[in-house]
């Protein structure tokens, strides 16, 4: 592999954005991408991997370089060398690393004994995962460093899964189905499916296998009246609009209308007309959709701890003051948002956390508050057991 110096120094500035300014390498890497169009796509491919796993594997490339975590240009660098000396790949002999014992380093990084800095997280995110997984901790830690695959979610609307894998292979791209995931299919080999044809017709989209699950719970009928609360930019509102077979009333609201704007751009290409955004400026919208809603999905704001396959930078932002507000918030909203629900309707409260704090408590909280709701099931997917992102689901049903 040869390496570019370009392409290292825009590695180097993409964790100094992340590490050093805060923001998350996923909206780096696309501003630098969008920023260098002469780029080909091994340039991307090298740039975008190289950056993500350098996030993945932050702590435990300082405790290999053993010195403190730094932004500086210089130690960037190095710690790039110390990287690629691990992954067995020869280094150009540039200045920049002259004078490191990287065979010290890599002895190092892969002789540390101490469990956390040897997954890579910080001690308090270590804890968490002891008390939920035990003996499994090291394990699902281990899955969770490693990059995630890519998944698409067959648009039912316009196409077959088994017609769009013949599509996509008549494209160049190889696919498989996933077993177990009636809309899923997995790319064999990464590249860039948003400039297919495929997608621009809006035969599928980017949806993680596990995320795949969620709709399908809410046992939803054509001609329904859905709300999806916490919509974002849409992925599983175009999930439950396809199996509503695009008729009936879904309702997407969020807080953020930028957010609802791509909605509305993605749900054009997909072919779905039944999606009303809202957003939610103030408390009225809450309430004039009491009693109203056959289904109602609260896919809340959580820790993302459960995707930190695709979100690697996230166990470096999240705080522990943080995580406490965040189940603040998860309450409030089960609490509020939960009238919208007629009576005889199912609610379905869903996070990408593994956190048993995130997920179970606050069902039995929110129960023990409010006994005309009862639980009908509730669903767990780790990643290191089904391979895809870690996911938490509890249909509710109003008496």
């Amino acid at each position: 592999m040869k390496i570019h110096k370009h392409l290292l120094d825009a590695v180097v500035n993409c964790l100094k954005s992340s590490f050093g300014e805060g923001f998350y390498v996923d909206k780096v890497i696309a501003r630098e991408i969008k920023q260098h169009p002469k780029w080909g796509s091994r340039d991307r491919k090298f740039f975008a991997e190289t950056s993500y796993d350098m996030t993945r594997w932050w702590r435990r490339l300082w405790y290999a370089l053993d010195r403190e975590e730094s932004c500086m240009d210089q130690d960037l660098y190095h710690l790039f060398a110390v990287y690629f000396t691990v992954k067995n790949i020869d280094l150009p002999d540039w200045q920049e690393w002259q004078g490191l014992d990287l065979l010290k380093a890599k002895k190092r990084y892969e002789e540390v004994s101490e469990p956390a800095i040897r997954a890579s997280v910080p001690d308090w995110i270590y804890q968490l995962f002891l008390e939920q997984y035990a003996d499994q901790t090291d394990l699902a830690l281990e899955k969770m460093n490693e990059q995630a695959d890519v998944v698409l979610r067959v648009n039912t609307l316009k196409i077959s899964r088994e017609k769009l894998h013949e599509v996509l292979s008549g494209e160049g791209l190889s696919t498989e189905l996933v077993d177990k995931y009636p809309s899923a299919i997995r790319l064999v080999q990464r590249t860039n499916v948003f400039q297919t044809n495929a997608f621009k017709k809006g035969f599928f989209e980017v949806q993680d296998g596990a995320s795949q699950t969620v709709a399908p719970l809410l046992d939803l009928k054509p001609k329904m009246r859905v709300v999806d609360a916490c919509a974002g930019a849409g992925g599983k509102s175009l999930h439950i609009a396809s199996l509503m077979e695009n008729k009936g009333t879904l309702i997407s609201l969020d807080i953020h209308e930028h957010k609802l704007l791509e909605l509305k751009k993605r749900a054009k290409r997909a072919g779905v007309s039944i999606i009303d955004t809202r957003a939610i400026q103030s408390t009225k919208v809450i309430k004039r959709l009491h009693d109203s809603a056959d289904r109602l999905l609260l896919d809340v704001p959580c820790s993302g701890l459960g995707v930190l396959r695709r979100n690697p930078d996230t166990k470096w932002k999240l705080q522990e003051s943080r995580l406490k507000e965040l189940c603040e918030i998860q309450l409030d909203i089960l609490n509020r948002y939960s009238k919208m629900v007629k009576p005889g309707g199912k609610m379905l409260y869903a996070t990408c956390s593994i956190l048993k704090m995130e997920n179970e408590d606050q069902v039995q909280k929110f129960l023990a508050d409010h006994p005309e709701w009862s639980l009908e099931f509730q669903e767990r997917h780790h990643p290191h057991v089904e391979g895809f992102d870690g996911f938490y689901a509890a249909l509710l049903v109003r008496q």
